[in-house]
């Protein structure tokens, strides 16, 4: 995976798990939420189905209570009479009074009639719950709920049904009524049901939003991704051929130089050995001036060799810093052009790398080639110092000055030009400011902390 893919795989992924997260968080809150509703939900409807039937108990016993109380324990008519109105108390379909002695043997059913006359004591339900062992149980301690699994008259099915259980202690019999619980249980699926089709449904806006909006993401990156690349690449195209100009141009120069500057001197101390040589075999009384003709044309050929040295790779710079060398540079200067040019380096500190001082210098070269050439100016000033550990250069003249879009645009590529300059700045993370009027140009070269010899010490320094 290469730097490229790296980076669009660290843009994308983290974006997809936020997703994913938020997602799985909305989807758990939703059913956690959902989830507690339908409890809530379920608990209050039995509860309704246990208030009814506390209801319907004491609507019975209302019902039988004047015979029961006049009746003694082996009243056989008034245990008759209290059958028959428990058997007619019958409400809905599935609704319905029972009786069984504390024996087991049952008294009263009314949609049942096989099981009237019969000890049902040990009858289980499907789960294994002995039932009416239970509900008498509930009826010895004074009343109670119990749930279980009983055929349901209507349908003829098993279905979960919560009854009621009060005890007639004076005959030991064991009054019970009860709700089938399959209507509670229907709605509470029917809610579960919706709640996993929200959820769905949630699942599926959450993906349609995010699926896209990763795409357009990782559309996006790659857009980014191939302009960056296209830029860099056109960058990098620009600046080598920059680089060929620049190196031609220089190769140019130099070739110049030589041809014009030392080869012609060469040129004339080889002439001047010639002639010194015929004098001498001539015995002329001339001879010596030849030959001192000749060393000066030497001397002249020498001190072009060290101008080209110089513009080359100044040993003052290296030997001793960057003031020294601007000093030089501007005493040159001077001295070829006629252009009073002054420096003021005093509150200098020379802890500049040396690839640092290389770019300061040669943007202060650079600069006198562009006043010399272009600004037709008069007199100029270079000021050095530094600032809590950063270094500033200024370079200052009274020339005409420059539009600088103007000059960007006819030369984008302009060799050893503005550009350049600015790009030396930015390679050591500093900047080059350029303010020009009709009254002269101004360029302020800035360097950070990270440029000097010991970042420490220039902070503590500072």
């Amino acid at each position: 995976m290469n730097l490229r893919h790296q980076i669009i795989a660290l843009t994308v992924i983290p974006l997809v798990i936020a997703i994913l997260t938020v997602t799985a968080f909305i989807t758990w809150q939703s059913a956690t939420l959902v989830g507690s509703s339908i409890g809530t939900f379920e608990r209050n409807m039995l509860k309704a189905k246990e208030t009814e039937l506390l209801n319907l108990t004491n609507l019975a016993l209302s019902a039988i209570q004047s015979t029961y109380d006049a009746a003694g324990p082996e009243d056989e008519a008034a245990k008759e009479k209290v059958r028959e109105i428990l058997t007619s108390l019958d409400y809905g379909k599935d609704g319905y009074f029972f009786v069984y002695d504390y024996e087991g043997k049952n008294i009263v059913h009314p949609r049942q009639a096989f099981r009237p006359g019969r000890n049902w004591l040990d009858l289980v339900d499907p789960d294994g719950d002995p039932v009416i062992a239970n509900l008498i149980e509930k009826a010895k301690e004074g009343g109670g709920l119990h749930q279980y699994k009983w055929q349901k008259p209507s349908s003829g099915e098993m279905a979960d049904k919560l009854s009621f259980a009060v005890g007639l202690d004076k005959w030991q019999w064991m009054l019970g009524t009860g709700v089938y619980l399959d209507d509670v249980f229907a709605q509470t699926a029917a809610a579960k049901a919706d709640l996993r089709a929200n959820i769905r449904k949630t699942f599926m806006v959450v993906a349609l939003i995010a699926v896209p909006s990763v795409l357009l993401v990782f559309a996006a990156c790659m857009l980014v991704t191939l302009r960056e690349r296209r830029m860099a690449d056109g960058k990098l195209k620009e600046l080598t051929k920059r680089i060929i100009d620049t190196q031609e141009q220089e190769r140019a120069r130099l070739a110049r130089e030589l041809h014009d500057g030392i080869s012609q001197n060469l040129v004339g101390v080889r002439y001047a050995i010639d002639l010194a040589s015929r004098k001498v075999r001539s015995k002329s009384d001339d001879a010596s001036g030849a030959i001192d003709r000749g060393a000066e044309a030497l001397n002249g050929a020498i001190k072009e060799v060290r101008r080209l040295s110089h513009d080359l790779r100044p040993r003052a710079l290296d030997d001793l810093g960057l003031a020294a060398a601007l000093q030089a540079l501007l005493a040159a200067f001077t001295e070829r052009t006629g252009i009073d040019m002054s420096l003021d380096a005093t509150p200098f500190r020379g802890n500049l790398k040396p690839e640092a001082a290389t770019a300061l210098y040669r943007v202060a070269q650079e600069a006198l080639h562009n006043i010399e050439k272009h600004s037709g100016a008069t007199a100029g000033s270079v000021r050095v110092w530094t600032v809590r550990g950063r270094v500033r250069m200024i370079i200052a003249d009274n020339g005409l000055g420059f539009d600088h879009g103007a000059v960007s645009q006819a030369s984008p590529t302009g060799g050893l030009g503005l550009r350049n300059m600015q790009e030396r700045m930015a390679h050591f993370g500093g900047v080059l400011l350029i303010n020009s009027t009709s009254e002269g140009t101004t360029l302020t070269a800035m360097l950070p902390k990270s440029a000097g010899a010991n970042p420490d010490g220039a902070k503590e320094a500072a």
